[in-house]
Protein backbone atom coordinates (compact mmCIF):
# COMPACT_ATOMS: atom_id res chain seq x y z
CA UNK A 1 0.00 0.00 0.00
CA UNK A 2 1.32 3.41 -0.94
CA UNK A 3 2.15 5.55 2.08
CA UNK A 4 1.57 9.20 1.25
CA UNK A 5 3.34 12.23 2.66
CA UNK A 6 2.87 15.59 0.93
CA UNK A 7 4.51 18.87 1.82
CA UNK A 8 2.63 22.05 1.05
CA UNK A 9 5.01 22.77 -1.82
CA UNK A 10 4.60 19.29 -3.30
CA UNK A 11 0.83 19.47 -3.06
CA UNK A 12 0.74 22.78 -4.92
CA UNK A 13 3.24 21.55 -7.49
CA UNK A 14 1.50 18.26 -8.17
CA UNK A 15 -2.05 19.61 -7.96
CA UNK A 16 -2.26 23.06 -9.53
CA UNK A 17 -5.45 24.92 -8.78
CA UNK A 18 -5.28 24.54 -5.02
CA UNK A 19 -4.76 27.72 -3.04
CA UNK A 20 -1.79 27.74 -0.65
CA UNK A 21 -4.13 27.14 2.28
CA UNK A 22 -6.01 24.30 0.63
CA UNK A 23 -2.76 22.64 -0.41
CA UNK A 24 -1.49 22.89 3.17
CA UNK A 25 -4.64 21.43 4.71
CA UNK A 26 -5.02 18.69 2.11
CA UNK A 27 -1.42 17.83 2.92
CA UNK A 28 -2.32 17.69 6.61
CA UNK A 29 -5.11 15.21 5.83
CA UNK A 30 -2.68 13.02 3.91
CA UNK A 31 -0.09 13.18 6.68
CA UNK A 32 -2.72 12.09 9.18
CA UNK A 33 -3.64 9.12 6.99
CA UNK A 34 0.04 8.26 6.85
CA UNK A 35 0.01 7.89 10.65
CA UNK A 36 -3.17 5.85 10.89
CA UNK A 37 -2.97 2.13 11.68
CA UNK A 38 -3.70 -0.51 9.07
CA UNK A 39 -6.34 -3.20 9.13
CA UNK A 40 -8.09 -3.95 12.40
CA UNK A 41 -11.30 -5.20 10.82
CA UNK A 42 -14.58 -3.56 9.87
CA UNK A 43 -17.77 -3.47 11.94
CA UNK A 44 -20.62 -1.08 12.69
CA UNK A 45 -21.85 -2.66 15.91
CA UNK A 46 -22.11 -1.10 19.37
CA UNK A 47 -18.59 -2.21 20.26
CA UNK A 48 -17.09 -0.39 17.27
CA UNK A 49 -19.01 2.78 18.13
CA UNK A 50 -17.93 2.64 21.76
CA UNK A 51 -14.31 2.15 20.71
CA UNK A 52 -14.56 5.27 18.54
CA UNK A 53 -15.88 7.26 21.48
CA UNK A 54 -12.87 6.15 23.54
CA UNK A 55 -10.47 6.99 20.69
CA UNK A 56 -11.41 10.69 20.54
CA UNK A 57 -9.94 12.29 23.66
CA UNK A 58 -11.19 15.77 24.58
CA UNK A 59 -10.12 17.89 27.51
CA UNK A 60 -10.30 21.66 27.95
CA UNK A 61 -8.70 23.11 24.81
CA UNK A 62 -7.10 19.90 23.58
CA UNK A 63 -8.29 17.08 21.38
CA UNK A 64 -6.26 13.97 20.62
CA UNK A 65 -6.97 10.72 18.83
CA UNK A 66 -5.95 7.13 19.56
CA UNK A 67 -7.04 5.37 16.35
CA UNK A 68 -5.42 2.09 17.30
CA UNK A 69 -8.10 1.82 19.97
CA UNK A 70 -10.93 2.16 17.46
CA UNK A 71 -10.76 -1.41 16.17
CA UNK A 72 -12.83 -2.65 14.51
CA UNK A 73 -13.70 0.55 12.67
CA UNK A 74 -16.15 1.71 10.04
CA UNK A 75 -15.96 4.27 7.26
CA UNK A 76 -17.28 7.40 8.95
CA UNK A 77 -15.40 6.61 12.17
CA UNK A 78 -12.14 6.39 10.20
CA UNK A 79 -12.62 9.70 8.37
CA UNK A 80 -13.81 11.42 11.56
CA UNK A 81 -10.62 10.37 13.34
CA UNK A 82 -8.63 11.90 10.47
CA UNK A 83 -10.67 15.12 10.69
CA UNK A 84 -10.21 15.38 14.46
CA UNK A 85 -6.54 14.47 14.15
CA UNK A 86 -5.91 17.22 11.61
CA UNK A 87 -7.57 19.79 13.88
CA UNK A 88 -5.41 18.56 16.75
CA UNK A 89 -2.24 18.86 14.67
CA UNK A 90 -3.12 22.37 13.49
CA UNK A 91 -3.89 23.46 17.05
CA UNK A 92 -0.62 22.06 18.38
CA UNK A 93 1.33 23.93 15.70
CA UNK A 94 -0.47 27.16 16.55
CA UNK A 95 -2.23 27.47 13.20
CA UNK A 96 -5.68 27.41 14.76
CA UNK A 97 -7.14 27.90 18.22
CA UNK A 98 -9.41 25.24 19.67
CA UNK A 99 -11.73 26.78 22.27
CA UNK A 100 -12.86 24.47 25.04
CA UNK A 101 -16.47 24.52 23.86
CA UNK A 102 -15.44 23.49 20.32
CA UNK A 103 -13.29 20.69 21.72
CA UNK A 104 -16.29 19.48 23.71
CA UNK A 105 -18.38 19.59 20.53
CA UNK A 106 -15.97 17.13 18.86
CA UNK A 107 -16.59 14.50 21.52
CA UNK A 108 -18.30 11.31 20.38
CA UNK A 109 -21.10 10.34 22.74
CA UNK A 110 -23.30 8.23 20.51
CA UNK A 111 -25.15 11.20 19.03
CA UNK A 112 -27.91 10.17 16.61
CA UNK A 113 -27.74 11.14 12.94
CA UNK A 114 -27.94 14.91 12.54
CA UNK A 115 -27.14 15.69 16.18
CA UNK A 116 -23.94 17.50 17.07
CA UNK A 117 -20.70 17.27 15.09
CA UNK A 118 -20.35 13.48 15.10
CA UNK A 119 -24.05 12.98 14.38
CA UNK A 120 -23.70 15.17 11.31
CA UNK A 121 -20.53 13.46 10.09
CA UNK A 122 -22.01 10.00 10.56
CA UNK A 123 -25.40 10.73 8.99
CA UNK A 124 -26.86 9.31 5.82
CA UNK A 125 -26.66 11.72 2.94
CA UNK A 126 -24.00 14.44 2.69
CA UNK A 127 -23.03 14.57 6.38
CA UNK A 128 -19.51 15.96 6.02
CA UNK A 129 -20.55 18.37 3.27
CA UNK A 130 -23.43 19.69 5.34
CA UNK A 131 -21.12 20.23 8.34
CA UNK A 132 -18.56 22.08 6.23
CA UNK A 133 -21.27 24.31 4.76
CA UNK A 134 -22.93 25.07 8.11
CA UNK A 135 -19.64 26.07 9.71
CA UNK A 136 -17.76 27.47 6.71
CA UNK A 137 -14.91 25.00 7.33
CA UNK A 138 -14.57 24.37 3.62
CA UNK A 139 -16.19 24.03 0.22
CA UNK A 140 -18.22 21.24 -1.36
CA UNK A 141 -18.42 20.25 -5.01
CA UNK A 142 -19.23 17.36 -7.34
CA UNK A 143 -16.89 18.15 -10.26
CA UNK A 144 -14.34 15.34 -10.48
CA UNK A 145 -11.94 17.65 -12.32
CA UNK A 146 -11.63 19.75 -9.15
CA UNK A 147 -10.94 16.81 -6.83
CA UNK A 148 -7.49 16.57 -5.25
CA UNK A 149 -5.86 14.03 -2.90
CA UNK A 150 -6.79 14.89 0.67
CA UNK A 151 -10.38 15.90 -0.11
CA UNK A 152 -13.05 14.20 1.97
CA UNK A 153 -15.45 12.32 -0.27
CA UNK A 154 -18.90 10.79 0.18
CA UNK A 155 -19.39 7.98 -2.31
CA UNK A 156 -22.89 6.92 -3.32
CA UNK A 157 -22.82 3.45 -4.85
CA UNK A 158 -26.33 3.89 -6.24
CA UNK A 159 -28.50 6.88 -7.14
CA UNK A 160 -30.31 6.56 -3.82
CA UNK A 161 -29.62 9.27 -1.23
CA UNK A 162 -30.93 9.07 2.31
CA UNK A 163 -33.00 6.24 3.73
CA UNK A 164 -32.18 3.73 0.98
CA UNK A 165 -28.64 4.82 0.18
CA UNK A 166 -25.53 2.71 0.00
CA UNK A 167 -22.70 5.08 0.79
CA UNK A 168 -19.08 5.25 1.87
CA UNK A 169 -17.19 8.03 3.69
CA UNK A 170 -13.58 8.21 2.42
CA UNK A 171 -10.59 10.42 1.73
CA UNK A 172 -9.97 10.80 -1.99
CA UNK A 173 -6.44 9.85 -3.13
CA UNK A 174 -6.69 10.21 -6.90
CA UNK A 175 -7.53 8.35 -10.08
CA UNK A 176 -5.46 6.01 -12.19
CA UNK A 177 -5.76 3.83 -15.26
CA UNK A 178 -5.65 0.09 -14.71
CA UNK A 179 -5.75 -1.96 -17.91
CA UNK A 180 -7.17 1.07 -19.66
CA UNK A 181 -10.00 1.51 -17.15
CA UNK A 182 -10.22 4.58 -14.89
CA UNK A 183 -10.10 3.64 -11.21
CA UNK A 184 -10.60 5.73 -8.08
CA UNK A 185 -8.25 5.31 -5.16
CA UNK A 186 -9.33 6.26 -1.65
CA UNK A 187 -8.57 5.67 2.02
CA UNK A 188 -11.10 4.71 4.70
CA UNK A 189 -12.14 1.76 6.80
CA UNK A 190 -13.15 -0.75 4.14
CA UNK A 191 -14.80 -4.14 4.34
CA UNK A 192 -13.48 -6.52 5.55
CA UNK A 193 -9.93 -5.42 6.40
CA UNK A 194 -10.55 -2.08 8.10
CA UNK A 195 -8.16 0.87 7.78
CA UNK A 196 -6.44 1.10 4.42
CA UNK A 197 -6.55 2.11 0.78
CA UNK A 198 -8.88 0.72 -1.83
CA UNK A 199 -9.21 1.11 -5.58
CA UNK A 200 -12.46 0.66 -7.52
CA UNK A 201 -13.50 1.33 -11.12
CA UNK A 202 -15.01 4.78 -11.35
CA UNK A 203 -18.02 3.25 -13.10
CA UNK A 204 -18.98 1.63 -9.77
CA UNK A 205 -19.54 5.07 -8.22
CA UNK A 206 -22.96 6.47 -9.09
CA UNK A 207 -22.31 9.89 -7.56
CA UNK A 208 -19.89 11.57 -5.18
CA UNK A 209 -19.69 14.76 -3.12
CA UNK A 210 -16.25 16.19 -2.30
CA UNK A 211 -15.58 18.35 0.76
CA UNK A 212 -12.33 20.30 1.09
CA UNK A 213 -11.07 21.63 4.42
CA UNK A 214 -10.08 25.22 3.66
CA UNK A 215 -10.79 27.32 6.76
CA UNK A 216 -10.08 25.14 9.81
CA UNK A 217 -9.89 28.23 12.04
CA UNK A 218 -13.69 28.26 11.82
CA UNK A 219 -13.67 25.24 14.09
CA UNK A 220 -14.65 27.83 16.69
CA UNK A 221 -18.13 27.74 15.14
CA UNK A 222 -18.73 24.11 16.05
CA UNK A 223 -20.08 24.93 19.48
CA UNK A 224 -22.67 27.30 17.98
CA UNK A 225 -24.20 24.69 15.66
CA UNK A 226 -27.90 24.04 16.18
CA UNK A 227 -28.29 20.95 18.32
CA UNK A 228 -30.01 19.08 15.50
CA UNK A 229 -29.71 19.33 11.73
CA UNK A 230 -33.24 18.39 10.72
CA UNK A 231 -32.29 17.64 7.11
CA UNK A 232 -29.66 15.06 8.05
CA UNK A 233 -31.88 13.61 10.77
CA UNK A 234 -34.61 13.10 8.18
CA UNK A 235 -32.28 11.07 5.95
CA UNK A 236 -32.97 8.05 8.17
CA UNK A 237 -36.59 8.02 7.06
CA UNK A 238 -36.83 9.60 3.63
CA UNK A 239 -34.94 9.86 0.35
CA UNK A 240 -33.27 12.98 -0.96
CA UNK A 241 -32.20 14.22 -4.38
CA UNK A 242 -28.99 15.58 -5.86
CA UNK A 243 -30.67 18.96 -6.26
CA UNK A 244 -31.63 19.01 -2.58
CA UNK A 245 -28.11 18.02 -1.56
CA UNK A 246 -26.69 20.84 -3.68
CA UNK A 247 -29.03 23.33 -2.00
CA UNK A 248 -28.29 22.33 1.61
CA UNK A 249 -24.53 22.00 0.99
CA UNK A 250 -23.98 25.21 -0.95
CA UNK A 251 -22.86 24.05 -4.37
Amino acid sequence: MTRLLFTVFAAQLLFPGLTAGAAEFNGAVLRMINRMPRGGGYATDANAKQNLASAVLTQNERVAIQPEGANPSFCSSATYLVFAGVLSELAQSGQIHLPADSVAALEVTGQPDGSGVWGRWNANGPGTARLFYETGLGSNFVDWARARPGDFMKIFWTREIGSRERGHSVVFLGTELIDGVEHVRFWSSNKPEGYGEKTVPRTKIAWAVFSRLERPARVSRLAALPKMDTYLASMLKRPSTQAEVAKVCGF
